[in-house]
């Protein structure tokens, strides 16, 4: 089974940057996207980013960070990224990595990252 372990949340000023990571390990061969999702207090979790396994890298954002956050991967490293910059307060929130397996979705464990203003 795969296996995701998330890193890099934090506190940060309205501004600020951070770069979440996600390290995949395991049954990895499989994997066809990874994917970032993040959940705020008492809301519903939201898809953030998206990044296909095969060479074309294909990204798409929510349109909420378009400009801001940028996700990309290290195969070699199997592990994706999320560069997120000119944070705002309404970005904080639990942010979670997910791999598509099969059709078969795997969760990182979550990282906090909160903006304050």
């Amino acid at each position: 089974q795969v296996r995701l372990v998330e890193s890099g949340g934090g506190l940060v000023q309205a501004g600020g940057s951070l770069r979440l990571s996600c390290a995949a390990s395991g049954s990895t061969f499989d994997i066809s996207a990874f994917n970032w999702y993040r959940q705020a207090p008492q809301k519903q979790r939201e898809w953030v980013a998206s990044i296909s396994s095969s060479f074309t890298s294909t990204t798409n954002y929510i349109d909420s960070v378009k400009g801001r956050f940028s996700i990309s991967r290290d195969t070699a490293k199997n592990t994706v990224y999320l560069q997120m910059n000119s944070l705002k307060p309404e970005d904080t929130a639990v942010y979670y990595c997910h791999a598509l397996k099969r059709g078969f979705g795997t969760w990182g464990q979550g990282t906090q990252v909160t903006v304050s203003s």
